[in-house]
């Protein structure tokens, strides 16, 4: 299922009720973080890289899980790198079960 964010951004969840947030938005960890909303608009909502956050079906924040760290944010994700975070979060539940045996 996709979301349309506040206009700046967009959610994605997966059948596993997975679900990544991409914003790429003033206020935001990207290079458009500046709060001029009518810069943002200017350049029609383009940015080189995004703010991302990624929570479980239980509404639980995971995004440290697959970065590292405490943060429920990862700043400046470009697009190769939420590739490979989408291809995670698609997975999740084998790759949390992975963790798990560990």
């Amino acid at each position: 299922m996709f979301k349309i964010t506040e206009g700046k951004g967009f959610h994605i969840t997966f059948k596993n009720d997975t679900t990544v947030s991409v914003q790429f938005g003033p206020g935001n960890y990207c290079e458009n973080q500046s709060p001029d909303k009518k810069n943002f608009l200017h350049v029609r909502g383009i940015s080189k890289d995004a703010e991302i956050a990624i929570w479980d079906k239980n509404g639980e924040w995971i995004t440290d899980e697959y970065f590292g760290g405490s943060d429920v944010v990862k700043g400046h994700v470009d697009p190769e790198e939420l590739l490979g975070v989408l291809v995670w979060v698609q997975d999740y539940e084998k790759f949390h079960l992975k963790l798990l045996e560990k």
